[in-house]
């Protein structure tokens, strides 16, 4: 198969999804009643995970590709994760995965904070970390410590995916200026209720996961 980023990404990270969701159900214990909300997901990323066989709401901003014989239990909603017209705890679990970095300011990422805690009882929600020394949106190592306006200039032509376009569709100037990295001390401001877990990659800590129980 050609190289891609998305290949890329399966060499870099073995069993990293395995991880996340042995973490999700040891700490959530999701059942075939529980209600989850996942913000920015697909279906794709649940079909096959028999471990999970509960009732799921995908909120996009727009309506995904359908998909052929997908299961009743999934539901595809339209709106903004930063205004939800859910009332409060409507979900059992709330479930975001690499998604509150795409909002590009620390006030929008406050205001899908508050939502988020607000519509369900549990949370999940994971996001790279700032600090970890390779951008993961762009494959490139420390670019993104410099000066952001910089960083997103030189990302659009310096790393992995600028260089290997194999599959991949993505508008770079436009992913670029929506990404806002987070540190943990933001994190832990951001979800004060939950503990954060710090996911690792060869002893580093790749990405932050605020979990609510």
């Amino acid at each position: 198969m050609a190289l891609s980023i998305y290949r890329l990404y399966q060499w870099l990270q073995p069993g990293l999804r395995q991880k996340r969701l042995r973490l999700l159900l040891d700490c959530c214990r999701p059942g075939p009643s529980t209600r989850i909300l996942d913000i920015g997901g697909y279906v794709a990323n649940w079909e096959g995970v028999a471990e999970v066989a509960s009732s799921i709401t995908l909120l996009n901003l727009s309506h995904p590709p359908a998909q052929p014989g997908q299961s009743k239990r999934f539901t595809c909603a339209v709106g903004d994760g930063c205004r939800m017209q859910y009332p409060d705890q409507a979900f059992d679990l709330a479930y975001s995965n690499s998604v509150i970095e795409h909002l590009g300011t620390f006030e929008n990422q406050k205001r899908f904070a508050a939502e988020v805690r607000r519509v369900g009882k549990q949370l999940f929600v994971q996001t790279p970390n700032r600090w970890f020394f390779i951008e993961p949106h762009f494959v490139a190592p420390f670019l993104h410590f410099l000066p952001w306006p910089i960083a997103k200039r030189l990302l659009r032509w310096f790393s992995f995916r600028a260089l290997v376009r194999q599959g991949d569709n993505i508008n770079l100037r436009e992913l670029a200026d929506e990404l806002r990295l987070l540190t943990e001390r933001e994190v832990r401001s951001l979800f004060p209720d939950c503990e954060i877990h710090r996911e690792k990659w060869f002893g580093m800590t790749k990405s932050f996961i605020a979990i609510r129980r």
